[in-house]
C-alpha cells in the first residue's frame, strides 16, 4: 500500500509540458513525387499547431519563406514555379518537424473525373476489355509521367482531406494497370508530344450523378434536389447530391491544376434538360473553387448503346436528347470542348473498349485550344442550317471546312414533313460540305433527324475523321417515327 502510494505521488510531482505539441500535416496530395503546374503560382499548405511558425525551403528559391499558421492551426503559403525539367525538392520545418519532399516534378497537372468510363482501368473490367492495352501496359516506364488516385469515398460534409487514396506515382506497368485508361492514353501521349512532366489525378466513381460531384452552394438554386444528406447510405451513395463533392474533390480544390477531363452522363440520362442546367453549374462552381480562372473543361459525349429500349423515340428513354444536352453544353460552358463518340459505342457494352480513341478525342481539343496546336482539328461537324430544294432538304455545318466524310454509306437519317413524322431518308454528301437528305415518303420535308436513338452507328465524319452527333433540326416535343 504505501509503495502505492509513493508511485502516485512521484507521478503527480513529475514536470508537465505546457501543452503536447503537434507535427505539420500535409495534404495527402502534397508529397513526394508529385508534379506541380509549372511556371505560375502554386499553393503549399497544411495543418500544425495553433499560431505554428513554419519555415519552407525549396530547391528553386533562393531564399527559404516562412508562414504562421492561424488559430486553428491552418497554414498555406503561395510559391512560383518555373519551367525547369529537373526534380525538386521541397523541405517544412517547425519546432517538431522536418519534411522533406523530393522527386518533384514541374509540368502540367489534368484532373480526370466522372463515372465508370473514366474509371474504367487499363487492364479493363472483367469481360469488358480496353483496346491496345496490353502494349500500353508494356511501354508504361515512364518517370515523367505522374498518377494519382483519389479512392470512392463519401461525405456528409466538405473535408480537408483525402481519406482513401493512392499517392503520387511514377508510370510503370504496376502503376498504370490499374489507372484510368482514358486518362493515362491522353497523359502519356500529351507527355510525349510537349516533352514535359504530365501529372494526372483520378477521382472517378462508376454509375454516379453529376449532383453528386456538386457543392451545396452549387446546388442551392434547385428546389427539388436534397442539399442536406444526414447520412451515407451503403447502396447508390454515388448518387447522392454532394457526397462526392465533399471527399474527392473539395480537398484538392487548393491543388493548382492545368484543366479538367469529364465523362460522365449516363446515369443521368433520363433527365436531359436537367443535366443542360446542373453539368454548366458543376464547371461554373469548380472553377471558382480552384481559382484559377475559367481553365480548360474538356469532357466526353456519352456513346450510344441499347439501353435495354431502342424503340424509344421522343422520350428521355432515348439518349439522343442527353447527347443533345452535352452538345449544346459547348455554348454553356466557356473554354471547353467535346469529344464526340459516336462511332465508338458497343451495343451491349455500355464500356466502349476503344478508350485510346476517346483520349485521342480529348487531347486534340486539348492541343489546339490550350496548347497552340491550332493545326491540330479538334473539333467535330455540327449542324449550322437547313434550305429547302427540290424534294429535299440541304444541311449545312460549321466545323466542315476541310470537308464531310463516310466510310461507306450515310445511314440513320430521318426526314419529316409538316405532320411530324419521320421516316428513314437517304443522305447523300454533296458539294463535299453539305448534305442532301430526301425520302420519296416525305415529299414537302421540314426537318431531319440523324442518329436518333439509344443504339445507333455514327456513320458522318469530317475528313479528319472527327464524328458528328447525333442531331435535329427541330425542336418537336410530339414528333412520332413511322411504323408500318
Amino acid at each position: 500500500m504505501k509503495k502505492a502510494i509513493l508511485i502516485i505521488l512521484i507521478i503527480f510531482n513529475l514536470p508537465f509540458p505546457q501543452s503536447i505539441k503537434a507535427d505539420v500535416k500535409l495534404p495527402a496530395i502534397v508529397s513526394s513525387n508529385m508534379v506541380l503546374q509549372r511556371n505560375t503560382t502554386v499553393k503549399i499548405w497544411g495543418w500544425s499547431d495553433a499560431k505554428e511558425k513554419i519555415t519552407i525551403a525549396a530547391s528553386w528559391l533562393q531564399m527559404p519563406v516562412a508562414v504562421t499558421a492561424d488559430k486553428k492551426g491552418n497554414w498555406h503559403i503561395n510559391v512560383k514555379t518555373n519551367n525547369s525539367k529537373k526534380p525538386q525538392q521541397i523541405n517544412i520545418v517547425s519546432k517538431t518537424s522536418n519534411i522533406n519532399l523530393t522527386n518533384i516534378l514541374f509540368g502540367e497537372v489534368w484532373l480526370c473525373s466522372g463515372q465508370s468510363n473514366m474509371e474504367q482501368p487499363l487492364k479493363g473490367y472483367p469481360g469488358q476489355p480496353t483496346f491496345e492495352s496490353q502494349m500500353a501496359i508494356a511501354k508504361a516506364n515512364n518517370p515523367k509521367l505522374r498518377l494519382f488516385i483519389i479512392k470512392r469515398k463519401a461525405s456528409i460534409k466538405p473535408i480537408d482531406d483525402i481519406v482513401d487514396y493512392i499517392g503520387w506515382k511514377e508510370a510503370s506497368p504496376e502503376s498504370v494497370s490499374d489507372f484510368s485508361a482514358v486518362a493515362y492514353f491522353f497523359g502519356q501521349q500529351l507527355q510525349e508530344i510537349l516533352d514535359v512532366p504530365i501529372g494526372l489525378i483520378q477521382s472517378a466513381w462508376g454509375g454516379s450523378k453529376v449532383q453528386a460531384w456538386m457543392s451545396t452552394e452549387a446546388l442551392q438554386t434547385y428546389d427539388y434536389i436534397d442539399t442536406n444528406p444526414t447520412t451515407v447510405p451503403q447502396k447508390k451513395t454515388q448518387n447522392v447530391p454532394t457526397l462526392l463533392f465533399n471527399a474527392m474533390i473539395n480537398p484538392i480544390t487548393p491543388y493548382t491544376i492545368k484543366g479538367a477531363l469529364w465523362y460522365q452522363g449516363e446515369s443521368n440520362r433520363n433527365e436531359p434538360e436537367n443535366y443542360k442546367e446542373l453539368f454548366p453549374d458543376m464547371v461554373k462552381d469548380w472553377r471558382q473553387r480552384w481559382d484559377l480562372g475559367d481553365f480548360p473543361f474538356y469532357y466526353v459525349q456519352i456513346a450510344p448503346y441499347w439501353y435495354r429500349n431502342n424503340d424509344a423515340f421522343q422520350t428521355a428513354e432515348n439518349t439522343a436528347f442527353i447527347r443533345e444536352s452535352q452538345l449544346e453544353c459547348l455554348d454553356l460552358i466557356p473554354n471547353s470542348g467535346i469529344a464526340i463518340t459516336m462511332d465508338l459505342g458497343k451495343e451491349f457494352f455500355i464500356h466502349p473498349p476503344k478508350k485510346k480513341e476517346v483520349a485521342n478525342r480529348l487531347l486534340y481539343n486539348a492541343l489546339n485550344y490550350t496548347y497552340g496546336f491550332t493545326s491540330v482539328d479538334c473539333a467535330s461537324p455540327i449542324f449550322s442550317s437547313l434550305e429547302t430544294k427540290k424534294d429535299g432538304l440541304i444541311l449545312k455545318f460549321k466545323n466542315a471546312e476541310t470537308g464531310l466524310f463516310t466510310f461507306d454509306t450515310l445511314k440513320g437519317f430521318e426526314i419529316a414533313g409538316k405532320d411530324k413524322v419521320f421516316y428513314p431518308a437517304k443522305a447523300d454528301i454533296i458539294k463535299r460540305t453539305h448534305l442532301f437528305v430526301s425520302s420519296p415518303k416525305v415529299p414537302h420535308p421540314v426537318a431531319v433527324r440523324y442518329a436518333w436513338r439509344n443504339w445507333t452507328v455514327g456513320t458522318l465524319f469530317d475528313t479528319n475523321l472527327l464524328p458528328a452527333s447525333s442531331f435535329r433540326t427541330d425542336k418537336w416535343k410530339d414528333a412520332s417515327r413511322y411504323s408500318k
